[in-house]
């Protein structure tokens, strides 16, 4: 039979199975690109194709009729199963809570509290041992699953959330780890942290009510390339106005994305298969590293944790592998104040995962999570529910060739969550749509999203010899968007709140701000000569904002009532209005 697992091409070659695509596929089964989706599994060639993805009678019957052909070949091994930690793995003649424990100093709040132990490391500690510790500060207790990290260390970490001190107890089917008490000191926060970041409304704030904007970009596989160019890029990053770096765990093998990493979140490589129930703590050591160098830079790490694009057989563990990985990875990095966990980019491309798997692995992370870290799902075509009540925030892409950003105020009324539209298409020149608009649309689209009360993330395409794409390797930027994203990160941290929120708006301009405060109109590709304008109740300071240029001018005189405001009779202008 054919089912989901199948690829595109196995199926085109069986004359049933290709009979059955010319039937309900006959503009993919025929067309001169099938051979680009050879290697593609039904299921994610099916949420691509508007007849199956819109319409479920028709993909019912479309599955159901691919089951019944009887030449088809599913080469899909089976799924690993679960591997449950083994209560014998030392015998009763070891003493309990024998283990040395290495104590950190005193953490400044908001940093990593990390508890090591000296510990076994016959068998596979990996999936034999199972740790974790209970720690407690007056009424308040948090229970952290520990991790081991290879060559007899195990770890515990806490997010120093309150200063202080915590007692903790570690419970562990090791005997020699279990029963283990200790005290830990967190202090005074260090210069700059202001603790993870928080949904406020329609907005985010850190721990300590810093106001938060997520100025967003892309670099997905920025962590899996060579060490030189990972440091090239946080050297641009340091140059630049952002906030957010959206990044896969697992490698992403795609267009301009060839070369091999050189390690993995599982020891192994593609040429010799990988241990599914190993992890290579060389790997998680270097994304630590480059998650906490962002986080001295003031940026979120907003870190996916699944993703289609892949070559590695990671897009396709099983549930039981899944969810082993997904604890390892929380246990890990849960601890970092700067972590956003994003269960998917593109889920809906994810052909060996439903619904109830995404509910299922969801509540895996915040079992996991003691922290309570922001967590959304990325779309390509359908929205999730972002109703959800584990869903913290909406992250959506482009859902038109031109029109996104302007549909956020509409989607922040839907789901009644704050709208981050992690992707907007990219400012580039390869061939692709989503990857060719230009800075001036780029800047566009942010401000777009802004004055609706959302905030929209930022990626580069532009291409080069070495095929170092910054969306995917990172390394420097080259577009003209980024210095003119910092000039409206400037303007909307002006507001008296700190924020934009959409406001009462005409049919041409729209407005936003705080209402009756500090208001803002956005002209974005009209080019006025003048504008009237009907000021809120009070007296005001007038603004002609350059969006491009990134110059403000302001008009003399105190405004009350009505206001002629000349403008220069270019795109991408806007009016500010500033209550006295």
């Amino acid at each position: 039979m054919f089912d989901r697992s199948s690829t595109f091409g196995e199926t085109l070659d069986s004359p049933a199975g290709r009979a059955v695509l010319e039937t309900y596929l006959p503009g993919v089964a025929a067309s001169p690109m099938a051979v680009q989706f050879r290697t593609a599994r039904l299921g994610q060639l099916s949420a691509i194709v508007p007849t199956l993805r819109d319409d479920p009678e028709m993909a019912e019957r479309f599955w159901a009729a691919l089951a019944e052909v009887g030449d088809g070949v599913d080469a899909r091994p089976p799924y690993a199963p679960a591997v449950e930690a083994d209560p014998a793995y030392q015998s009763d003649d070891v003493e309990r809570g024998s283990e040395t424990v290495i104590l950190p100093g005193s953490t400044p709040r908001w940093g990593v509290v990390e508890v090591s132990f000296d510990g076994p490391s016959h068998g596979n500690p990996y999936v034999d041992v199972e740790l974790s510790a209970r720690f407690r500060k007056g009424d308040r207790e948090l229970v952290v699953g520990g991790f081991y990290d290879g060559d007899g260390a195990y770890r515990v970490r806490l997010l120093a959330e309150e200063e202080g001190e915590w007692a903790f107890e570690t419970t562990s089917t090791a005997r020699s780890l279990d029963g283990i008490t200790g005290v830990v000191q967190v202090g005074a926060p260090a210069a700059g942290a202001h603790g993870p970041v928080g949904v406020d409304g329609f907005h985010f704030t850190h721990a300590d009510g810093t106001r938060h904007r997520p100025l967003g970009t892309t670099a997905y596989a920025w962590t899996h390339q060579p060490a030189e160019l990972q440091e090239q890029t946080l050297r641009t990053l340091a140059a630049a106005p952002f906030t957010k770096m959206r990044m896969c765990l697992f490698p992403k093998s795609y267009l301009y994305n060839a070369n091999e990493p050189e390690r993995f979140p599982f020891v192994g490589s593609l040429a010799d298969g990988f241990d599914l129930e190993r992890f290579d703590p060389e790997y998680w050591a270097n994304l630590e590293q480059r998650i906490d160098e962002l986080g001295a830079l003031g940026i979120e790490a907003d870190l996916i944790l699944f993703h289609a694009y892949d070559r590695w057989g990671f897009a396709d563990l099983g549930p039981a592998v899944d969810e082993r990985y997904l604890r390892y990875a929380v246990r890990r990095l849960a601890a970092f104040a700067n972590v956003w966990w994003s269960m998917a980019n593109e889920y809906d491309l994810l052909w060996a995962k439903v619904t109830d798997d995404w509910e299922r692995l969801a509540a895996v992370v915040g079992e996991e999570d003691p922290h309570g870290h922001l967590n959304s799902i990325h779309n390509c075509h359908g929205f999730y529910d972002y109703s959800k009540p584990w869903i913290t925030h909406v992250s959506v892409q482009r859902v038109d060739v031109y029109r996104t950003s302007e549909n956020t105020d509409e989607w922040r009324e839907r789901w009644g969550k704050p709208v981050v539209i992690d992707e907007c298409a990219y400012e580039g020149d390869i061939d692709q749509g989503w990857g060719n608009i230009t800075g001036e649309e780029m800047t566009r689209r942010f401000w777009e999203g802004a004055i609706r009360g959302g905030y929209v993330g930022h990626g580069e395409t532009y291409l080069n010899d070495a095929e170092q794409l910054w969306w995917s390797k990172g390394g420097v930027l080259e577009g003209s968007s980024p210095e003119r994203i910092a000039f409206l990160e400037r303007i909307s941290a002006e507001s008296p709140t700190g924020v934009l929120d959409p406001l009462p708006s005409d049919w041409d301009v729209p407005w936003g701000g705080v209402a009756g405060e500090y208001v803002i109109g956005y002209f974005g590709f009209n080019r006025p000569r003048f504008r009237n304008v009907v000021l809120p109740e009070g007296r005001f300071a007038v603004d002609v904002l350059d969006t491009w240029n990134c110059t403000v001018e302001t008009l003399p005189d105190v405004h009350e009532g009505t206001v002629r405001v000349d403008l220069p009779g270019r795109q991408f202008m806007a009016v500010r209005l500033r209550r006295v």
